[in-house]
């Protein structure tokens, strides 16, 4: 009986293998010029949905437009949530002009026009009262009759997440009792008090707040005159506008 001859193993099946996914990878490189070519706007979107689906279904942000992605298991929408830039300071900027509105409603219903005044700067909403508003000649105790307007105002301030910071000033007239030897102290002792109230009456979180004392130093008007000296002796509520949350928080 005649033995057959052994079949000579095929060494080259690995190349079918490999053929395929050449050709399938330069299907899809195809697909994806195209699609960058067409519209440079839909490629990233596409990209952007392949990393969703890979990535097990998380949700697809876009500035605009967005592809809805859904998952086949739960069948449940993805959520779009805007994060342009622009969008998010104009909204700031209008709530902060909605706050501005309600504490000058506030300041001509209780008659304290010439006393509180408001305005909006780069670094946020100011709300600036006069020392006699609040205070005693000297003194950093809030006085009994003005702890209520303070609180009023302190819960309309609560309405946004912003931090605030309250800055306690004073004019150049040097200050020294028993209690406060210098405008330093007298300033930082104020805006104290202040802080404390917000947090105990008005429901502030302390973390959104911060006491600062400038004494002196950081005048609206000129100091030589009655009128002017008046002006440079306040207390400013700051709601810091958003885009200067890295120099509040240093937590990280």
């Amino acid at each position: 009986m005649r033995k057959k001859k052994p079949q000579k193993e095929n060494n080259e099946r690995w190349l079918l293998t490999y053929s395929d996914l050449i050709t399938l990878l330069m299907i899809f490189f195809i697909i994806m010029y195209a699609s960058s070519t067409v519209d440079a706007g839909k490629y990233k979107k596409i990209s952007e949905s392949f990393k969703v689906a890979f990535g097990g279904g998380k949700t697809l942000i876009a500035d605009n437009d967005a592809i809805d992605i859904k998952d086949k298991a739960s069948t449940v929408d993805t959520t779009v949530v805007s994060k342009d830039p622009q969008k998010v300071s104009q909204q700031e900027q209008n709530k902060l002009q909605e706050i501005k509105k309600k504490v000058d409603e506030l300041v001509q219903q209780d008659n304290m026009t010439g006393s509180v005044s408001t305005n909006i700067e780069e670094r946020g909403l100011v709300i600036s009262l006069q020392d006699t508003e609040i205070f005693d000649t000297g003194k950093a105790d809030i006085r009994s009759d003005s702890q209520q307007r303070l609180i009023q105002i302190g819960k309309i301030v609560n309405q946004v997440d912003n931090y605030i910071r309250v800055e306690g000033h004073t004019d150049n007239q040097p200050i020294s009792n028993y209690e406060f030897k210098s405008n330093w102290e007298l300033s930082s002792a104020r805006a104290t008090n202040v802080v404390q109230l917000l947090i105990s009456q008005c429901g502030i979180t302390p973390q959104k707040l911060a006491a600062v004392g400038y004494g002196e130093y950081r005048p609206v008007a000129d100091n030589n005159s009655d009128a002017g000296r008046a002006r440079n002796r306040r207390v400013d509520i700051v709601i810091i506008s958003s885009k200067f949350n890295s120099t509040e928080n240093n937590s990280k």
